[in-house]
């Protein structure tokens, strides 16, 4: 056995070591197709009361802030729910009819400086002509963290941004968020009753049936952005972003493109999802001139001059089968534990409990059915990762969606 290790040496290098070699063609990334996934949801939080929202503050910690119908917030950290809520307003929040309530909170881009977020709900009745219709004013209000605890709001912050005077309890939109440009968007239902009772959404003079977009560091208690589209025209309120909508609950932000998509719950028909491409605003979504594609009502002719057409939408009932009667709006997915589905819109049905994924092909948007629950899907959330949630509304519960596909 030899105790020396052999002298090196330097072998001669191949004559063709130096030469370049090609560059191997990578493997081209399977195609998926939607048609191929399917969504499985994970229990993540129970115990809530009628949640209407799940969402994250954006501030680095994680924690997921979940919003109960009758007026509190409450916060899960390291997937733990807190005892104590965040906020708790039930003292100030009208909740008679399901479509009443505290419907969502939006934390301010610099939330870890100012601590300031804002909730839209909707108030208690006041004066005869509102306790008669159980309606209640619709609010969005300013609060601010409390000093001393990170998890628990001041109660007595409360700032009112805007009141808008309400007569019928149904039709109140209820969402708030922040768009890239740090600005505040709020979406408003058409006011409520059947067949555009009041005609809300095509009044320029009308707070109902728009998207609203505020400036609220530019002034007390709100200003408005210069470049909303109709700040120089007199006959619209200056708040309008868009307008044409029926009852926008629920609408999101593209992370990766700015693009803005709202699903806009239809009267007996159609349900329809909007989009406003980034840098496009004032667009007329045709409420109460159109429901979906179609003229309203369907058997009467309308004029489709300057309105824009949904990208999707779908019928209540297509032969034998129940779509849904309520959209409830999702998110373009920009997570990383399924990159597969990068860039692709899901959304869902609060009355069917179907939840589909949609993508851009050729110019045409599709929706294809990625699950089916047995409960009513009020809302769907991001964690700061941009993983998506649900909230389970009739039994109190917030889902994490684990999307699978067959080409995997």
């Amino acid at each position: 056995m030899p105790t020396e290790q052999p002298a090196e040496t330097n072998p001669e290098p191949s004559p063709v070591a130096s030469q370049t070699r090609p560059t191997p063609t990578p493997e081209p990334e399977p195609e998926i197709r939607l048609e191929d996934i399917t969504v499985e949801l994970e229990e993540t939080l129970t115990g809530f009361t009628q949640p209407t929202q799940v969402t994250n503050a954006g501030d680095g910690s994680n924690r997921l802030f979940v919003v109960e119908r009758q007026g509190r917030i409450l916060v899960a950290v390291d997937g733990e729910l807190l005892p104590e809520p965040f906020l708790d307003i039930r003292d100030a929040v009208g909740d008679w009819f399901i479509e009443q309530g505290l419907f969502s909170v939006a934390f301010h881009p610099s939330y870890t400086e100012n601590g300031y977020f804002y909730v839209f709900y909707t108030a208690e009745p006041v004066g005869p002509e509102q306790e008669a219709s159980n309606s209640g004013d619709n609010m969005i209000a300013r609060f601010q963290v409390a000093a001393d605890n990170p998890n628990r709001a001041d109660h007595d912050s409360a700032t009112i941004l805007l009141t808008i005077p309400d007569r019928e309890a149904n039709h109140n939109g209820g969402q708030l968020r922040f768009g890239p440009d740090g600005y505040l968007y709020g979406g408003t239902g058409d006011e409520g009753g059947q067949g555009a009772l009041w005609n809300n959404s095509q009044d320029p003079q009308s707070f109902f049936g728009k998207i609203l977009r505020l400036d609220v560091d530019g002034g007390e208690p709100y200003a408005i952005p210069p470049d909303n589209p109709f700040v120089e025209d007199d006959a619209y309120l200056p708040e309008i972003w868009a307008l044409g909508l029926r009852n926008p609950w629920r609408f999101s932000f593209d992370r990766g493109t700015g693009d803005m998509f709202i699903a806009d719950v239809g009267e007996h028909t159609f349900e329809e999802v909007n989009l406003i491409p980034a840098g496009e605003s004032g667009l007329n979504f045709g409420w109460p001139i159109m429901e979906g594609a179609v003229c309203f009502p369907a058997d009467e002719p309308c004029n489709e001059t300057g309105l824009t057409m949904p990208i999707l939408d779908y019928p209540h009932i297509d032969g034998d089968l129940v779509n849904g009667c309520s959209a409830t709006g999702g998110y373009v997915y920009r997570g990383e534990e399924t990159p597969f589905i990068e860039g692709v819109y899901i959304f869902g049905d609060w009355c069917s409990g179907r939840v589909w994924a949609t993508a851009e092909s050729d110019d045409l948007w599709q929706k294809h059915e990625i699950g089916q629950f047995d409960f009513n899907l009020s809302s769907f959330g991001e964690n700061e990762a941009g993983e998506l949630y649900l909230t389970d509304m009739a039994n109190g519960r917030v889902m994490r969606l684990h999307f699978v596909s067959a080409g995997f």
